[in-house]
């Protein structure tokens, strides 16, 4: 009996994750979660000094490129995802290798919060956008592709300096 009622916990453990996989807003959130800590070990990887190599002029340094993608998951979570109850973040200019990490890690923690309140239902509404209108679920695909658009070329970084990459975390 013990066996048995092991047994079932095990099954329904594992079908509750198989759901969790499938539902849109639930398969986003796992793979921010592991977006997040390999975007904060990239950074974590690069020394202090290193913040503000960029490999041409035309670049961005590796310092501005984590602000850009902090910037970015800010305006499109909190313009495009996020109810009228929400405060919006206020404009802020983080400075350092410890800062910046830590303002990374608030907005990925914030795009969550937001993600959280959103229902499967909600995502099929558009909203206004600048490229013309688009699903909440479009965002939130744009979301994912702007942070792993740029985390490839911080990785391209953490090459043309000598440091090894974090082993990718993947979904």
């Amino acid at each position: 009996m013990k066996n048995i009622s092991l047994l079932l916990l095990v099954i329904i453990m594992i079908s509750s994750k198989l759901n969790a996989q499938n539902n849109a807003i639930s398969a986003f959130l796992l793979k921010w979660e592991n977006s997040k800590n390999y975007l904060l070990e990239i950074a974590e990887a690069m020394p202090a000094e290193s913040f503000n190599f960029k490999p041409t002029e035309r670049e961005m340094s590796f310092e501005a490129q984590l602000l850009h993608i902090r910037e970015n998951m800010v305006w499109l979570s909190e313009s495009y995802l996020a109810g009228s109850d929400f405060v919006k973040s206020e404009k802020i200019n983080p400075v350092g290798k410890k800062e910046i990490i830590s303002e990374l890690n608030i907005a990925f923690d914030k795009v969550s919060e937001i993600v959280k309140k959103i229902s499967s239902d909600d995502l099929s509404t558009d909203v206004p956008f600048f490229a013309g209108p688009k699903s909440k679920l479009q965002i939130l695909n744009l979301l994912q592709d702007h942070v792993t658009h740029h985390r490839g070329q911080l990785v391209v970084y953490l090459n043309l300096n000598n440091v090894d990459p974090p082993k990718y975390i993947g979904w």
